[in-house]
């Protein structure tokens, strides 16, 4: 179990998954530079998190459920939860909520301004969230949803192994390199080019081994700057 000083955000497991040197400059150097991208994303989170709860077609609606796992050594906040009815049967899945009848099944869902990635870094964030609601809730958590800006569509995602596997697998990477310290080596690919932190990370320049030193000093031979 890990201490309450050591827990992580479950935000960061999509940065690591995506690109560790991305997550290491914003959460080990902390960079964060805001360009359209992240802009339109940030607006998105707000209008998710303008309503603390509602109940629509049924379903109870969650937004911003402090998420916690002492287990994982994880925090943050889920962006909606939805709470579903269950059969009393299906007890394992559902929990029951103050001033509603029956039991209900927990379904995390996370908005993300993009579209789907080809990483399974979105899906790992969601799962750490599942598995941190399963700890606090002592519930059963078998699937989620990501919506997706772009195209407006709600992709589901199903907590199987293989995916649990893969969370926790990312979540002890996560807690090695915090203490490590050390922010990885730039590899170049085409998601860099949109990457709010492009300028500073500069991939092409630092990829595959190459020397930050004697980039910069050839961008100044090139500019006749000694």
């Amino acid at each position: 179990m890990y201490q309450e000083q050591e827990l992580l955000p479950v935000s960061a497991l999509q940065h690591l998954v995506f690109c560790e040197r991305q997550w290491a400059l914003i959460h080990l150097e902390q960079l964060w530079v805001e360009n359209i991208l992240t802009a339109q994303g940030r607006v998105m989170h707000e209008r998710v998190h303008e309503h603390d709860r509602e109940v629509r077609d049924g379903i109870i609606i969650t937004r911003g459920l402090p998420l916690k796992s002492l287990r994982l050594g994880l925090t943050g906040k889920a962006d909606v939860v939805e709470f579903v009815a269950v059969c009393v049967k299906d007890g394992r899945e559902g929990i029951p909520i103050e001033g509603q009848p029956g039991l209900w099944k927990p379904v995390p869902v996370e908005y993300k301004h993009g579209k789907p990635k080809v990483d399974r870094s979105d899906e790992v964030q969601l799962c750490a969230q599942a598995l941190c609601i399963e700890e606090m809730l002592g519930v059963s958590v078998t699937e989620g949803a990501i919506y997706y800006g772009r195209p407006r569509r709600r992709h589901s995602v199903s907590f199987d192994e293989p995916l649990r596997a893969a969370t926790e697998e990312a979540v002890l990477r996560l807690h090695y390199l915090t203490r490590e310290g050390r922010t990885p080596a730039a590899v170049y690919r085409r998601e860099c080019n949109s990457c709010s932190l492009y300028e500073y990370c500069l991939p092409r320049a630092t990829g595959g081994g190459k020397n930050v030193s004697k980039y910069l000093q050839q961008v100044l031979d090139e500019l006749d700057i000694e």
